[in-house]
């Protein structure tokens, strides 16, 4: 069997970053950008009133001072004239600093009368003012490839970009196999159990910005098994993902259902628990992963192998997990043969993060799977730890 980190390399290996397509703005939030953008002004644009009250020079910024108050300047509502000694204008926040003036005394800081303002004794000091271009110059880059957060988008905004360039959007069919299986609210038979996994599976693909697609459960019938197969390829998926079936039992079908659809398989079994069943192989540019059918199997096997598929599908860098460390708080037995992606839960202490591994690691408990918040990782042969201990996790 190979190792996790192998099979995460081939199961990249078989993805291809998509193409690029261009979008509005107000439809970015989470697209991956694809090319670097370059901002088209600065921001500010010119040199703006930080607060409400005076512009006026410097020079005259003395305690008693009287000035006259010459205009007014508003955001959007500029005033372009120019101030001289002795002078003042009226300022808002947001409004352009005029010619002449390269200071803003707050209005709490003037007493006026009719058209003339005294300045009070904390009037000098402060400038107020944000000059041009102090956010970003013209010359800014926004580098790619980038998932947009919504910060992302008041500075693309900002930049004065309506539309952006976005990598494609991977389309990724998901396919449950087993006539044990029944969707939820079904009225299932004493043998039956509820297709459960797959909704995991789609609510984290539609975070990690793919377009998934839950296709029919497939019977256990080479037939059955087939036409799902060919509904994926018609709908055109870029990963086509099958749960279940993939291990070496009777009714395990498949491994020899994908290899009757012409897909080179690249791998079959790891040494990963939960997870071990695992395959993945490629047909053309559509590539295949084969997910075992316990329910934390499948789940933690998409945070490690079907996430970063789609991260290289839509252009990103580091597109693994990545490893935190954490201090044990209390020991654990030496590891085995297999790499173990504990399910654990975490919480920032004083001095260090403290991880908790569940003592109940069936790969079939979801209640256990919907306390954790990290995969505790016990390496191959680890050795035993004491409370204490520092263990690399991995947030999910």
């Amino acid at each position: 069997m190979i190792t996790v980190e192998q099979a995460q390399a081939l199961c990249l290996a078989l993805v291809q970053t998509g193409p690029v397509e261009t979008i509005a703005l107000a439809d970015a939030h989470g697209r991956t950008l694809a090319e670097p953008l370059r901002a088209k002004r600065d921001q500010p644009p010119f040199s703006a009133s930080a607060m409400d009250g005076y512009a006026i020079r410097s020079h005259d910024a003395k305690i008693g001072a009287t000035l006259t108050v010459i205009a007014e300047s508003a955001a959007g509502h500029g005033w372009d004239g120019t101030v001289n000694a002795d002078q003042a204008v009226r300022i808002f926040t947001g409004a352009p600093v005029p010619n002449g003036a390269d200071q803003v005394v707050i209005q709490e800081n003037v007493t006026r009368t009719g058209e003339t303002i005294t300045l009070g004794p904390d009037a000098i000091g402060n400038i107020n003012i944000r000059p041009q271009g102090l956010d970003f110059k013209e010359t800014f880059t926004l580098n790619a490839p980038r998932k947009l957060t919504a910060s992302d988008l008041a500075l693309i905004a900002a930049m004065n970009h309506g539309s952006v360039r976005v990598t494609h959007r991977p389309k990724v069919a998901l396919i449950s196999t087993g006539d044990e299986l029944l969707m939820p609210g079904g009225d299932p038979a004493p043998d039956q159990i509820i297709a459960s996994n797959i909704f995991a599976l789609q609510a984290m693909l539609i975070d990690a910005g793919a377009i998934p697609n839950v296709l029919p459960i497939a019977p256990d019938t080479p037939d059955a098994l087939d036409d799902i197969l060919q509904q994926a390829s018609d709908w055109g998926a870029d990963i086509i993902v099958t749960i279940g079936g993939a291990s070496v039992g009777d009714h395990d079908l498949v491994a020899p259902a994908l290899d009757r659809f012409g897909v080179t398989r690249s791998f079959h079994k790891i040494a990963m628990r939960p997870g071990k069943p695992l395959m993945a192989g490629a047909l053309g540019s559509t590539a295949f992963l084969g997910l075992p059918g316990n329910p934390v199997s499948a789940v933690v096997c998409g945070h490690l192998f079907l996430l970063p598929m789609v991260r290289r599908a839509l252009g990103q860098s580091d597109v693994l997990p990545r490893g935190v460390s954490a201090r044990l708080d209390a020991p654990l037995p030496t590891g085995g043969p297999r790499a173990h992606y504990m399910r654990a839960h975490f919480s920032e202490g004083k001095n260090a993060r403290i991880v908790s591994a569940f003592d109940k690691q069936d790969s079939s408990m979801l209640t256990v799977l919907s306390l954790a918040n990290c995969l505790l990782l016990r390496p191959i042969d680890d050795t035993a730890k004491a409370s204490g201990d520092p263990v690399t996790i991995y947030p999910i």
